[in-house]
This record gives structure tokens, sequence and C-alpha cells, in this order.
């Protein structure tokens, strides 16, 4: 197993259509870059968020979470007040390879501002958008730009591949097209 070059993440985003729309170069001037990277692909944000809001002593419940938690938003710039979060998703599309594996790390460009961001690996045979949790631990409001660089995803390619695959186990957030909240797999 190693990390995989740009040139192997090129190949693969091309032939494959393991990320679309698909970047071939950094993009970096006046914008917080994305695109193709040294040994990772750095994702966009879009421009569509859901906005935390619940009222006060609401418990949020990661098995029944309540939609009406969430304000929806769409727009270029995304404020997240202070000690609060919102949901995000990437601009780009994934359908990883089965005998491929993710980790996607914030950009320090948001995190030397106090924005850190959480994204669970992408897994073998998942395919979707990235639903991406973006917190602000400052006691400042803080901005968010759409279209713009949030994180990097570190490809990892495996010498055989896995016996059991996202798509096999149909996972709860395969496929997704906006932004999922949380949910668990109904009982059969």
């Amino acid at each position: 197993m190693g990390i995989k070059s740009d040139r192997w993440i090129k190949k693969m985003a091309l032939e494959q259509g393991m990320i679309k729309p698909f970047i071939p170069s950094q993009v970096s001037q006046a914008v917080i870059s994305y695109g193709l990277s040294s040994y990772g692909y750095d994702i966009r944000l879009a421009d569509e968020f859901k906005l935390f809001s619940p009222q006060e002593g609401q418990v949020v419940d990661p098995k029944a979470m309540e939609p009406g938690f969430f304000r929806n938003f769409k727009g270029t710039v995304c404020i997240i007040p202070p000690h609060s979060f919102v949901l995000g998703r990437t601009v780009e599309y994934f359908r990883i390879p089965r005998n491929v594996f993710t980790l996607c790390v914030g950009k320090s460009t948001y995190a030397r501002c106090g924005i850190l961001l959480n994204i669970t690996p992408l897994e073998p045979e998942w395919e979707g958008f990235i639903t991406m949790e973006i917190s602000n631990h400052s006691h400042s409001p803080a901005k968010l730009y759409a279209n713009e660089g949030i994180a990097q995803v570190i490809f990892f390619e495996t010498d055989e591949k896995c016996e059991l695959s996202y798509r096999d186990k149909k996972g709860i957030y395969q496929a997704q097209e906006g932004i999922i909240l949380s949910k668990v797999k109904e009982s059969e």
C-alpha cells in the first residue's frame, strides 16, 4: 500500500472518472487553492450549506437528526457563528475504486483561523459528493468561501482489493447527491 502521486490521481480521474469535475493543476491565484497537488487532490466547497441552529435545550441525536436543526443557505460566502458549525458538500463527485482508500484533511489556511473540518475516510467503492462538517472554534464569526479549496484528499492504493466494499455492504451514504444529515441503517 502506498500514497499515490499526482500522475496516478490524474490517470484515475481522467480514465476512470474518480473525480468529476477534475482540475488537473493547482489553482491558487487570489483563492484558497484547489485542484491536483503533488500527492493529493484539494477539493472545493460547494455554494450550498446547512447552518446549525437548534433551539436551546434540544438534544442532537446522530441516530435521529432533526432537519429542523438546520437552515438551508446558498451563497458564495457563508458565515459560521462563533462556536458553531455548518454542513457543506464538495463541488466534486467521487467514485472510489475497490482497491483505494482515502483520508481527508482540512486546509491549513482555514485551520489557522480556528476553522476545523471533519470528513470521514472515503471507503473502497463509495461514491458521491462528500458531506463535511465545518466548525468555527473561534470567538468571532468565521467566513467560508464557496468554490474554493477546503480540504485535501489523500489516496492510498492497496496491493489487493478488499473483501467487502462500501457498495457491497450497501452503505447508507452511497451515491449521496446533496448535503446528507446523519442517519443509521434501518433494521431489516
